[in-house]
C-alpha cells in the first residue's frame, strides 16, 4: 500500500511516519513520501500511483480540502484521509468523499481501523472494475441497471429523494450542479440546516449504492457543487440515440437493424418516476422515437406490408394520443384496404379526444380528407 502525508508541520508529519511505520506489522505500508509543501506532494502523486493520502486541512499555503481536488484529478481512485484536530471539518470531509477523517492526536487503534478501510476498498474497487465493463445503466421505462449477464436489476434506495437525486445527476452527468440547485429541487420546504442535512445523506446513499455495485461512477465535491463522474458504464438513453443517428436509410437490407433499434426503446425516459424536471427530455427522446418509427412505417406502406405499418401507426396513437398524425396515417391505410368502418373509428377517436383535452375540432387538413373520403366512399 503506497501512501503520502501531507502536513505543514514537521513534528505532526514526524508523528504520523511513525504511526504508520508501527503498523507495518499488520498492514505492509510504502511511505512514499512526507511533504510540508502541498505542491511538492502533488508533483509526486503526478509520478507514483498512490493509494491512500493522508491530508492535514489546516494548512497555510493551501488547505486540505484544495489539495484533496488536485490529488483526486491526477489519481481519481486516491483514498483521501484528513487528519485534523479540529472535529467540525467533518461535514466538508464528508462531502469530499473522503475515505476518513483522523483526529489528532492520532491513535494506532484509530489508524488500525482506518487501513483496514483503505484495503477493503482497494480490494473491492479493483473486483468491481474487471466485471463493470458489461454493465448498464437504464434510464428508458424506469431507473434500473443491467448486470454483467444483462440482467434486469433494480438499485437499493432508502429514501425517493435519493432516487431522483442519483437521477438528476445521471442527466447532468459529468456536468457540476451547485449545492443550492439540488436543495431547491428536492428540500424547498427545510430550513437550511435540515436540506444540507439530507443533501448530505442521499449524497452518502448514493456512493455507498454506487460503491455496493461496483459502478465505474464516482461523485465528486468542488466549487459548492456535485458532478457524477462517468466512468466505463453504459448508458442506455445514449446507446438509443446513437443508434438512432447512424442508422442508415430504412430498406430491406437494413429493416432488421431498424426493428432492433425500435426494440431498445422500452419505454420514455424515466417514465415510471413523475419527475418534472425530467419532462424536457422526455420529450425530446419521444419526437425522436416518432421520427424513427415513422421511417420503418413508411417503408411498410412503400412495399405493401400494411399489416406491419398499421401496428406501428397504432403504437404512434397510444404513445401520442392526441397527436393527428397516427390517426391520420391509419385512416389513408384503412381507405386503401377499402375498411370504411375502421376509418370512421379513427377520425371519432381523434375527435373525441380533441375534444375532452383542448375543446377544439381537428384540423382542416384531417376534416376535409374525412368529408371527401366519405363522399367518395357513398358513391
Amino acid at each position: 500500500m503506497k501512501a503520502i502525508i501531507v502536513d505543514d508541520e514537521r513534528l505532526a508529519l514526524r508523528r504520523m511516519e511513525k504511526l504508520l511505520k508501527e503498523q507495518n506489522a499488520n498492514t505492509p505500508i510504502h511511505l512514499m513520501g512526507s511533504f510540508q509543501d502541498p505542491h511538492a506532494a502533488l508533483e509526486a502523486a503526478k509520478q507514483e500511483k498512490l493509494d491512500v493520502a493522508f491530508l492535514d486541512i489546516q494548512m497555510i499555503d493551501m488547505d486540505g480540502f484544495e489539495l484533496a481536488e488536485h490529488l483526486l484529478n491526477i489519481q481519481p481512485q486516491l483514498h483521501i484521509v484528513f487528519v485534523t484536530a479540529f472535529q467540525e471539518y467533518a461535514v466538508k470531509a464528508f462531502e469530499m468523499n473522503a475515505l476518513d477523517y483522523l483526529l489528532k492526536p492520532v491513535h494506532q487503534g484509530r489508524l488500525a481501523v482506518t487501513l483496514q478501510r483503505v484495503a477493503e476498498s482497494a480490494g473491492k474497487t479493483s473486483v468491481s472494475y474487471s466485471s463493470q465493463k458489461h454493465m448498464t445503466l437504464c434510464c428508458l421505462q424506469s431507473l434500473h441497471y443491467l448486470d454483467q449477464q444483462g440482467n434486469e436489476q433494480y438499485l437499493p434506495w432508502k429514501t425517493l429523494k435519493g432516487m431522483e437525486l442519483f437521477a438528476y445527476l445521471v442527466h447532468y452527468r459529468d456536468k457540476t450542479v451547485s449545492k443550492q440547485v439540488l436543495i431547491d429541487l428536492l428540500w424547498p420546504d427545510y430550513d437550511s440546516v435540515r436540506s444540507r442535512t439530507q443533501l448530505h445523506t442521499a449524497i452518502y446513499q448514493i456512493r455507498k449504492m454506487i460503491k455496493s455495485i461496483g459502478f465505474d461512477l464516482e461523485i465528486k465535491y468542488k466549487d459548492e457543487g456535485y458532478r457524477l463522474v462517468w466512468g466505463d458504464v453504459k448508458l442506455d438513453v445514449e446507446e438509443w440515440e446513437a443508434l438512432v443517428r447512424d442508422a442508415p436509410k430504412v430498406t430491406e437490407e437494413t429493416l432488421e437493424q431498424h426493428l432492433s433499434i425500435m426494440a431498445k426503446y422500452t419505454g420514455d425516459f424515466l417514465e415510471e418516476h413523475p419527475y418534472l424536471w425530467a419532462e424536457y427530455e422526455q420529450e425530446r427522446l419521444r419526437l425522436l422515437w416518432l421520427n424513427h418509427v415513422k421511417q420503418i412505417a413508411e417503408y411498410y406502406v412503400s412495399v405493401e406490408q400494411y399489416t406491419e405499418a398499421i401496428l406501428i401507426y397504432q403504437k404512434i396513437r397510444e404513445k401520442f394520443p392526441v397527436m393527428e398524425e397516427g390517426y391520420f396515417y391509419l385512416m389513408k391505410i384503412y381507405a386503401m384496404l377499402n375498411h370504411q368502418g375502421e376509418v370512421s373509428k379513427q377520425f371519432k377517436l381523434i375527435s373525441t379526444k380533441l375534444r375532452e383535452e383542448f375543446d377544439v375540432a381537428p384540423s382542416k387538413e384531417l376534416t376535409e380528407w374525412y368529408e371527401q373520403w366519405k363522399k367518395g366512399d357513398q358513391t
